[in-house]
């Protein structure tokens, strides 16, 4: 790069942004050589006739290799570059990540609509391991490295590193656009779009200056910008979420298309999951404090629970998710695999979008409550009398993290999606909560006492939601009975409101 001897700073942060995709990548290449016909790469690989094996050539191996050296060289990068300094305050803390987001919810999208017959277009969750693990890869690096980019403490290597990410989300998303537009049996979707469109906004803001201008009162001291508009976009993604889920909870979630529409007798046909109560149960306990940060006498306290309540979004919308899934799958296999022509094809339906959508909206909820949490607290300043909560806390904790990996109930002949055994696109929610029942118990050890109750409390709504799932899900399949899970989310549940109550005694016991 011609510019990195002039600007080294600009060059360097260019190079972490390109390197943060690169494992992502990586990982998503790897299908080539795990099975390539399953491949979704016009601009690499389309087939033309059925193939049942991979046979991988020498521009394979220069296409791996390209990602270790940009790997490397951001690492190389990142040695030359860090430092302990200050970071200064970023304009764009809340807007750049969001958009990280939304970039990385379009790429576990499906990349294009095929009418090819030997390419079988499908969205990252239906597909095989390698593409799932490096979309998944690729959409949790960007709002993580945009947030790291903006954290940085010169302004050139944060506006390199933007600019960096920016370029390698793109060089993933433009290929299928290109080919949806110029191939007549590929057509453009709107993931892919959706990708270039926030990543160009990323690209745009990364040309700005991204150091505020610090204002300061009468009596010296920093003013910080309105928590009023903080919590506004907070309340309304978690209210946004919570009409996602509703919709995602009521529509239909399979959509069954005759073949031959004149042969046939037009039929309604709808695989309703039987975690759509759960799903309902999930979007009323998000809507609560979603509606309760929007009202600034409630918002600190709402805010907290909030910031846990959107991952019981993620542990029911998987579970209905999987229904969608499954029934596709099998109602299409089912069709093409006899000897007899196919009558009906089966596709997702509005009911699997409008739960995706929700997934989306819950991790941008996530970001946005997550960042409202940061201004909160250098709002407040450092408040002493927090109350002894580390044992119970940890008791939760431990209790949940065994409770997510636990059935909630046994029905004969189910057998029930986990974290250690049979783990599937469920499995993915309750690795999501666990994850985030340990980090909200974890903060509220560290917090001030009213953020650390609301935490806390946050998090035992979130086990006790796992625990609703014996009546809302179990109850649909019939014979249910409480397993092993269930009661010791129960335990979780009331650990961690025995820590939350530590909590406010320590806050009414501090001068």
């Amino acid at each position: 790069m011609w510019f990195a001897a002039k600007r080294p700073a600009l060059g360097g942060g260019l190079l972490l942004g390109l390197a943060v995709l690169a494992p992502g990548r990586l990982v998503l290449d790897l299908q080539f050589a795990v099975n390539g016909p399953l491949t979704i790469r016009p601009e690499l690989y389309l087939p033309d006739r059925f193939l049942g094996s991979s046979a991988v050539g020498a521009g394979f191996w220069l296409l791996v290799a390209g990602h270790l050296l940009t790997g490397a060289a951001g690492v190389a990068a990142w040695r030359a570059l860090r430092s302990h300094d200050e970071p200064e305050r970023r304009r764009w803390r809340l807007l750049v990540p969001l958009l990280a987001v939304g970039a990385g919810a379009g790429l576990l999208t499906a990349p294009v609509h095929s009418g090819n017959g030997f390419l079988l277009a499908r969205a990252s969750f239906e597909g095989p391991w390698p593409a799932l693990g490096g979309y998944l890869l690729l959409a949790a690096a960007l709002p993580l490295a945009a947030a790291l980019a903006l954290a940085a403490p010169a302004e050139h290597v944060a506006r390199g590193a933007l600019g960096g990410l920016a370029a390698a989300a793109f060089g993933v998303a433009a290929p299928p656009v290109l080919a949806g537009l110029f191939r007549d049996d590929l057509h453009v979707t709107w993931g892919p779009v959706l990708t270039l469109v926030a990543t160009a906004g990323i690209a745009g803001l990364a040309g700005t200056r991204l150091t505020e201008t610090a204002n300061k009162t009468e009596t010296g001291t920093v003013k910080l910008p309105g928590l009023f508009w903080w919590w506004l976009t907070t309340g309304v993604l978690g209210l946004a979420t919570t009409l996602a889920a509703l919709i995602g909870a009521f529509a239909p979630q399979v959509a069954v298309t005759a073949l031959n529409p004149g042969a046939v007798t037009p039929v309604s046909a709808a695989a309703d999951s039987p975690a759509r109560w759960f799903l309902l149960v999930a979007a009323v306990v998000l809507a609560v404090p979603a509606a309760g940060v929007l009202v600034p006498r409630t918002a600190a306290v709402a805010r907290p629970v909030l910031g846990v309540a959107w991952a019981g979004i993620v542990l029911a919308g998987t579970a209905v998710l999987n229904t969608a899934l499954t029934a596709t799958q099998a109602g299409n296999l089912a069709g093409f695999g006899g000897t007899a022509a196919p009558v009906f094809t089966y596709d997702l339906g509005a009911g699997a979008a409008w739960t995706f959508v929700a997934l989306v909206l819950a991790a941008l909820t996530a970001l946005a409550a997550a960042g409202t949490g940061v201004v909160e607290r250098e709002d407040a300043g450092e408040d002493a009398g927090r109350g002894n909560v580390l044992a119970p806390a940890v008791a939760g904790a431990i209790l949940a993290v065994a409770a997510f990996g636990l059935p909630v109930f046994a029905v004969p002949g189910y057998v029930a999606a986990g974290l250690w055994s049979r783990f599937d696109t469920p499995s993915w929610g309750l690795l999501t909560a666990a994850a985030v029942v340990v980090g909200a118990a974890a903060l509220a050890t560290r917090s001030r006492p009213k953020p650390a109750a609301a935490l806390l409390a946050g998090a035992a709504l979130l086990t006790a939601l796992h625990a609703t799932e014996l009546p809302l899900v179990g109850g649909s399949l019939g014979g249910a009975s409480p397993a092993t899970g269930f009661w010791v989310a129960l335990a979780a549940t009331a650990a961690l409101l025995v820590a939350a109550g530590l909590a406010v005694a320590g806050g009414r016991r501090a001068p």
